[in-house]
């Protein structure tokens, strides 16, 4: 899924302040100031944050807020050291991939005594509550929103193909995406994921074809124990998969991460896209495809007719080492409820995390509308947990892209990506026991 691109530079004097802000609780009138580092930074959303943290404090006016905003490519690393010296920082962007090894090196706060009775949870979704507590019911962050897949797709070019409505399996995504693909006229049928993170669109595949199987607090592992990979569907899932790269896309997307995936569907070139929401607002600003010439339709499904919605999503923690708990508390909950909570996810094109979306026009029409279509449909469109949180899921991304190279160069055949893949999560499944 997309990671974003950087925006402000962290110089020197930023840390003089980073080291200090979080000592301050003084000033005038007992003002209380409480250091907010983000870390999936772009100007626009900067923007939007300052907005959202100025209507804070104008509600609270006894509590300022110093929003720090590190190079994207810096900012975990960044926000860890900070973690580490247990100064410069009270609330923070916390990850799904973040919130494990933080939490387990205790530099995280558990919200849960403060959310008791908060009416803000009970106007958030199930997903959205379920995403919020760790296995043993802490909170250490609130989730802001969801980073969920839809199939974007040219409306005119699946007319001009002879198809009368877009995919909603795999088998025949690969036969509209086929279909479509005319290399001499430079149209591609699909926008194929190979370079960075290109193992999770394989896994998507993957998960569709054992739905049924599939244990929802383990996205990874099966109901009988075994990982999704061991599973005898996994075959064909992964077959089918590497012919969309044969059959229906550019060779150069074989080194395709986000940026050229998303470029390749906006500027008309591929027909398919599979990615996340926030890729809407990117392709209504195209000058090359108009709003009338494309969609999103739900996430294609596996033989079952059901598929897999690995939910991805990040939100609004507390380091342990605040000296402010209370007042960094109270800003996690104003920006994860009511109007800052709607303002943050529409305009950062999130799956939202309040149940006030159901009834919003925004959510109800346009590319959004596939959304709410598997939202309303969870047996179908089935919602896991991947384990995004264990210390080795940088690791596993690296290797996992890797292989998925070397299928594509032809240095290793999908059965055998299959097999690695088992056995590397069967053994680190082994060590934890």
């Amino acid at each position: 899924m997309r990671r974003r691109t950087a925006a402000l530079a962290l110089g020197t004097a930023a840390a003089m302040v980073l080291t200090s802000c979080s000592a301050m609780s003084g000033g005038d009138g007992g003002t209380v100031t409480v250091t907010m580092v983000e870390s999936l930074t772009n100007p626009t959303r900067t923007d939007l944050l300052k907005d959202l943290i100025a209507d804070f404090e104008k509600k609270n006016p006894k509590i300022k807020v110093k929003l720090i905003s590190p190079p994207t490519e810096q900012a975990d690393q960044k926000l860890q050291q900070m973690l580490q010296s247990g100064t410069g920082v009270d609330v923070l962007e916390v990850r799904d991939i973040t919130v494990g090894p933080w939490s387990t090196n205790g530099w995280l706060y558990d919200m849960k005594k403060d959310l008791k009775g908060w009416d803000g949870k009970q106007a958030m979704t199930e997903n959205a509550v379920k995403a919020s507590e760790d296995a043993k019911g802490r909170t250490y962050f609130l989730p802001y929103g969801f980073y969920g897949l839809s199939l974007f797709y040219r409306t005119d070019l699946i007319k001009q193909a002879g198809f009368s409505k877009p995919p909603a399996t795999w088998k025949e995504l690969l036969k509209q995406a086929s279909a479509i693909h005319d290399p001499a006229k430079r149209r591609y049928g699909y926008a194929f994921r190979g370079g960075e993170n290109a193992n999770s669109n394989v896994t998507a595949a993957i998960s569709a074809y054992v739905a049924d199987e599939i244990d929802p607090d383990n996205g990874f592992r099966l109901k009988d124990g075994g990982s999704i990979f061991s599973a005898p569907a996994a075959q064909d899932a992964v077959d089918t998969y590497f012919q969309l790269f044969k059959k229906a896309s550019p060779k150069s997307s074989v080194s395709w991460a986000y940026p050229e995936m998303v470029e390749g569907f906006s500027n008309g070139s591929t027909a398919f896209l599979l990615q996340d929401p926030e890729v809407i607002a990117t392709v209504r600003e195209s000058k090359a495809i108009g709003e009338d010439q494309w969609s999103t339709a739900p996430l294609v499904r596996g033989p079952s007719g059901k598929t897999v919605q690995p939910l991805a999503t990040a939100g609004w923690g507390v380091a342990d080492s605040s000296g402010h708990k209370a007042e960094a508390v109270k800003l996690v909950k104003f920006l994860s409820q009511g109007a800052a909570s709607t303002t943050f996810t529409k305009k950062n094109s999130l799956v939202p995390i309040l149940k006030s979306a159901n009834d919003d026009k925004f959510y109800k029409t346009g590319p959004w509308s596939s959304y709410l279509k598997m939202t309303e449909q969870p047996e179908k469109y089935q919602v896991v947990t991947q384990p995004r949180g264990v210390p080795w899921w940088t690791e596993w991304g690296k290797k996992a892209d890797a292989d998925v190279q070397k299928v594509l160069l032809g240095k290793m055949t999908p059965k055998e990506l299959l097999a690695e893949w088992d056995a590397y999560w069967t053994e680190k499944w082994a060590k934890e026991k």
